[in-house]
């Protein structure tokens, strides 16, 4: 990430609706970013805010007995302090009742109107209340609101349109020559592919008859702003004036992050509209997934909406923070399980992040006075984990600026999961029982360690800032004082002792018997062992996974697309047959680890006995490529962490099958956690989605 600038949005949430893991997501995912930003020493600007006008707002302030705008002030204070409670950093909290942008829109519209671009017309329409705003017959979906699915009334009345028209042809051209300005890809084509059709003009007013509750335009006092045109101006209204440090604009946006269902009114209502006074455009819009419950999207109406409070307060905000952002390929849909969560809390935070800095406080404290001294890095165990550091800083950053979040995360828990491996190596707990000598050794392992868990949790911070900050004073450190450098601190203070970050988290009920959805059998406990007799009643729970390297090759005597191949695990070897003939050439499949189905029943396949099935995902152009474990050993079991482990013997093909394996962020998941040996996650080179057999 180079020095520059980075200006961030997020939606402005509607006041009437109660803040969700939606909304909770999108507003970490821009604080997250803007922190990254910021450690790589760019000056940001965060802004996030209320959308306050229109007519659910007047109607529910009428049932209310109040005024839109006492409804409005009350309402947009649970957003404010539902950003407090995630320790959510923004620079502006703007609400669309705000004096300055009233003032401000309605000078957009007076430009709009002075150019000759709005006209009146008598109009007749389908219109929602639910999304407040007009549809045409050809966009309903059974006789409803295509978007909310919601009953939808005709309506026939004088408006005000702006000529959107007008600007279809230059839109296509700008969206064409600038392909990163709607992200991901598949978002942009789809909005290339609405721009073929005819684009109408944009009714951008209503009559106070109907709707007082608004903007009043300034050439016709009888009519409000219609909300979308109100609310897309906050991104505008927010900076108008405002500058960085250097004195630069702070407008126009570096990305404005919404949800998919509202890329219409950002891809193409906003550009034209900026287009047609004159202003700058963003430079990105980034269209991210949702967050599914069983496959579905959340909703009230189904009644699966998750309330990120009740995990925040069950499982710590930093927690959630780092499940949401860990978990969801920027872009993709993503589910949300309490399972998952959990796993993730247990496996990358208790035993990864959490476990080397206990064991190197406990160390210090006993061996070392809990003081550390900085020492060059003599030994190649020592070397690699300077480089590996070095490594993980610009690999997280890169990721970062590329919008890869999920796998910048990794890419630090690599370095950390490094540091636990070093101190397998070194027995540092050995060291301290060698009188001097072994303290000057115990010191130099300690220290190592130590500052590859500075530099990791330096790079976590923007993640999980509370957790991090803890885990740095641990250090003697700050975030303030803990640069991007190896040997950046002089560890003169004293270590912390006796820090627990992420206690692990008991598993009871149906969440350890695989029905992590329904949350009602649902009981957590942090710092316990495993539940005690809890049945196995996932089908995962049967299959043996392992890692094994390929010792040799042959083609199958009877049968043109199979290979027979020799597998090590570590002591015990076998022999398997492949499909994988007419997909990797046998150069590419020698000495390279795979994984495969340990206990799968023995199959004579063509007169050949294979003892096992190497699991592999469908790549680019129907190519079948093996799974990779990466850096685990053959003979390493493949698990998903906290799933009970009970394989079953001669495994069958039907019984693997109810176990359905695919690719999430780049990983092989199962129930979209991924799975794991004992070094790491399983990478596969497959779009997210792929199956996985």
């Amino acid at each position: 990430m180079s020095p520059d600038r980075f200006y961030v949005t997020t939606p402005i949430y509607y006041v009437n609706d109660q803040p969700h893991i939606g909304h909770a997501y999108t507003t970490i995912l821009a604080d997250v970013l803007t922190r990254f930003h910021k450690l790589a020493g760019e000056p940001t600007f965060f802004l996030t805010g209320t959308d306050e006008h229109g007519q659910k707002v007047q109607q529910a302030a009428e049932k209310a007995g109040e005024s839109p705008q006492a409804h409005a002030d009350k309402y947009s204070e649970r957003f404010r302090d539902a950003w407090k409670q995630l320790n959510i950093g923004y620079d502006k909290f703007i609400r669309t009742t705000d004096p300055a942008h009233i003032a401000f829109v309605q000078g957009v519209f007076r430009k709009l109107w002075d150019k000759g671009l709005i006209y009146e017309q008598e109009y007749e329409g389908w219109y929602s209340t639910s999304e407040e705003r007009f549809f045409t017959e050809k966009e309903l979906v059974d006789g409803k609101d295509p978007i909310s699915g919601r009953p939808v009334e005709k309506i026939r009345e004088k408006n005000y349109f702006f000529k959107m028209s007008a600007y279809q042809g230059w839109l296509i051209g700008h969206i064409e020559a600038n392909p990163d300005f709607i992200l991901p890809d598949f978002r942009r084509n789809e909005v290339l592919g609405f721009l073929r059709q005819p684009l109408n003009d944009l009714c951008i007013s209503r009559p106070k008859s109907r709707l007082s509750w608004g903007i009043t335009l300034p050439f016709a006092p009888d009519f409000v702003a219609y909300v979308w045109v109100d609310a897309l101006f906050n991104y505008q209204s927010a900076v108008d004036g405002k500058t960085f440090p250097d004195r630069s604009p702070i407008w126009p946006a570096d990305y404005h992050l919404i949800g998919k269902d509202i890329l219409t009114t950002h891809a193409v209502y906003w550009p034209t509209l900026l287009k047609a006074v004159d202003a700058p455009l963003p430079k990105h819009i980034l269209a991210h997934g949702w967050w599914l419950v069983d496959n579905a999207r959340m909703s009230k109406t189904t009644g699966n909406v998750i309330n990120p409070w009740a995990m925040k307060d069950k499982y710590s905000v930093d927690a959630l923070r780092y499940f949401l952002i860990r978990e969801m390929v920027v872009g993709q849909d993503a589910s949300f399980t309490e399972a998952a969560l959990i796993g993730r809390i247990n496996s990358d935070l208790a035993n990864d992040v959490g476990n080397g800095l206990s064991r190197i406080l406990k160390l210090a404290a006993t061996g070392l006075g809990k003081r550390l001294s900085p020492v060059a890095a003599e030994g190649d165990e020592e070397k690699a984990l300077v480089a590996g550091a070095a490594s993980a800083i610009s690999a997280a950053l890169d990721k970062v600026k590329a919008l890869k979040l999920s796998f910048a995360v990794e890419d630090v828990l690599q370095l950390i999961r490094s540091v636990n491996r070093y101190l397998e190596v070194k027995a540092p707990w050995k060291l301290a029982k060698e009188g001097e000598a072994g303290k000057v050794k115990l010191n130099g392992v300690l220290y190592h360690a130590a500052e590859a868990l500075r530099i990791g949790f330096s790079l976590l911070h923007p993640v999980m800032p509370a957790k991090m900050e803890e885990a740095l004073a641990a250090l003697g450190a700050t975030p303030e004082t803990s640069a991007l450098r190896w040997g950046a601190w002089d560890y003169s203070r004293p270590l912390g002792e006796g820090v627990n970050l992420f206690p692990r988290i008991q598993i009871e009920g149906r969440i350890a018997a695989g029905e992590a959805n329904d949350t009602s059998g649902i009981s957590a406990r942090p710092g316990a062992g495993p539940a005690k007799g809890a049945p196995p009643a996932d089908p995962f729970s049967l299959v043996h996974l392992k890692v094994a390297e390929v010792a040799s090759i042959e083609d199958h005597p009877n049968a043109d697309s199979l290979y027979v191949l020799k597998i090590r695990l570590g002591a015990e070897e076998r022999t398997i047959c492949a499909g994988l003939k007419k997909h990797v050439p046998k150069d590419d499949l020698l000495g390279r680890k795979v994984v495969v189905v340990y206990n799968l029943k023995p199959a004579n396949l063509r007169g050949v006995e294979s003892q096992g099935m190497l699991l592999a995902a469908e790549a680019e152009g129907g190519k079948l490529a093996p799974v990779d474990p990466l850096t685990g050993a053959p003979g390493d079991d493949v698990r998903l962490p906290d799933l009970p482990f009970t394989p079953k013997a001669d495994l069958t093909l039907k019984e693997f099958d109810k176990a359905p394996l695919s690719v999430v962020g780049g990983w092989v998941a199962y129930k979209g956690q991924a799975l794991r040996s004992p070094k790491g996650p399983i990478q596969a080179q497959a779009p997210d989605g792929t199956v996985v057999h």
